[in-house]
């Protein structure tokens, strides 16, 4: 039976990661009664773009956690491309290491669905991370940032940052990395449904797809400048879409001009922030995100169940002009 993302629990970050809530999940197979030693237990790990400051956060916290309990670590994924014909691949091969458990970032709902069976029907239970696929039945968890909230927000401080007026109109754009990922489907949705419910003078004019690619990104952007010639601002819906989207208008002078919302704390990018090229980021927490399919895994595969909600969603933070240093600090992703 597949599980209604809108049943998700919200936890605070470091509430995800301490986490003790009620309901057990059963997902999997796993039914053991002697627990596993931590030495014996390995967790493949397999994000989408390797490359990404996202997933290299992401792998500062998998591989504290997996320190921290004492189990081995396999990192895997695509050095630099973000797509289910290079993940797909990769999956098989972690796989075939058997693997105790798989923490599996998706990069098509769909086409990584049969990974998650192949993986269950060996005995290796999976969490997914970040995106998920499109039935969670057979998953122990899905854990995740607030997406669609984080558009949401995408959409108050685009509003915000073009003095949107009532009567007036406007055009925007949003950059993604895929038309599937669920991140960027989320992110998009509620990007869209703020826009309608408090800014219809708004239209979005074009979206364009980056394959996780910044210069790509980038290549949109100078599009869209030519195609749009009185454009107020862009959307880029992940790190690699703001990195690209940056650089663009930077190269043209227009920083400052065209309104930008990005996602990701980046280190650059960031840095862009204080520098007023983006008007806000989105961040989310993915060393948090990380630790937490550890934990939760590892308990799994001891203990045949775990206190881990079936679906965790993370709150995002904006950071923006008004943010403080210390806050800057602490939501910069830090790659290992």
């Amino acid at each position: 039976m597949r599980r209604s993302t809108r049943s998700i629990a919200v936890v605070g970050a470091m509430a995800a990661f301490a986490l003790t809530l009620a309901g057990c999940s059963s997902a999997g197979s796993a039914d053991s009664t002697d627990a596993a030693a931590p030495e014996d237990i390995t967790i493949a790990f397999v994000m989408g773009a390797e490359a990404d400051p996202f997933f290299q956060a992401m792998k500062v916290g998998a591989e504290d956690e997996a320190a921290k309990l004492g189990v081995t670590l396999i990192w895997q994924g695509d050095p630099s491309n973000y797509s289910a014909e290079t993940q797909i691949p990769i999956v098989d091969a972690v796989l075939a290491q058997q693997p105790s458990g798989l923490v599996l970032i998706p990069t098509d709902p769909t086409a990584l669905q049969a990974s998650v069976s192949k993986a269950v029907a060996a005995g290796i239970p999976v969490v997914n991370v970040d995106t998920h696929v499109d039935d969670l039945s057979d998953v122990v968890s899905f854990i995740t940032g607030d997406n669609a909230d984080g558009g949401a927000k995408a959409a108050d401080a685009l509003a915000t940052q073009i003095g949107y007026t009532e009567g007036e109109t406007y055009q925007v754009v949003v950059g993604l990395t895929s038309a599937t990922a669920t991140t960027n489907v989320s992110r998009l949705d509620g990007f869209t449904a703020q826009i309608e419910a408090e800014y219809p003078g708004i239209e979005i004019a074009d979206v364009a797809y980056s394959e996780s690619n910044p210069e790509k990104a980038a290549t949109n952007v100078n599009g869209w400048l030519t195609r749009f010639p009185d454009l107020a601002g862009i959307f880029a819906i992940d790190g690699t879409n703001a990195s690209g989207a940056a650089a663009a208008l930077e190269a043209k002078g227009l920083e400052g001009t065209i309104g930008l919302v990005g996602y990701d704390a980046y280190p650059d990018n960031v840095a862009k922030v204080k520098s007023g090229v983006f008007t806000a980021l989105v961040a989310q927490d993915p060393a948090a995100e990380a630790r937490l399919a550890i934990q939760t895994l590892v308990e799994y595969i001891k203990t045949g169940k775990t206190a881990t909600a079936s679906e965790v969603v993370i709150p995002n933070v904006v950071l923006d002009a008004n943010t403080s240093d210390a806050d800057f600090s602490k939501y910069t992703y830090v790659a290992s």
